[in-house]
């Protein structure tokens, strides 16, 4: 069965995605119990870390002296990350504002994307400082 590169990269993605589905599904509880529900707290922060995730792997699995096998970027990104972040969530819960506050709607929609890309460049730094060749 290992032998057929489809079907590794198939389960591969899969047992990434239910990982990531779980862990979504417990932070979801955890951060909901600690800051409550009258704001998506918990699609924020866990779409800003699987943007900070994404931009590191992604950047970390790019260096050169570092070989990582495509199955398993496969598993982190497409598995793991893809069911871990879902921006589905976050255009259901900006719908959902919107018909309440639109304030709160506007920092929501524009607070994710802008600290979202900022969480992404922050990893590719991190990575980047991790790995940093000795000259």
């Amino acid at each position: 069965m290992w032998k057929y590169p489809a079907a590794r990269t198939i389960i591969g993605i899969s047992l990434g995605a239910v990982i990531g589905a779980l862990c979504r599904y417990y932070c979801d509880i955890w951060i909901t119990q600690f800051l409550g529900t009258t704001f998506p707290y918990s699609t924020m922060v866990i779409n800003l870390t699987g943007c900070f995730v994404m931009g590191f792997f992604a950047t970390f699995s790019l260096i050169p002296v570092i070989t990582i096998h495509p199955d398993l970027r496969l598993m982190v990104t497409t598995g793991f990350l893809g069911s871990y972040t879902t921006f589905s969530s976050y255009e259901l819960d900006t719908a959902k504002l919107i018909t309440r506050s639109l304030e709160n709607d506007l920092v929501y929609w524009g607070g994710t994307a802008l600290l979202g890309l900022m969480s992404l460049q922050l990893g590719i730094a991190f990575a980047e400082k991790f790995y940093s060749p000795k000259k």
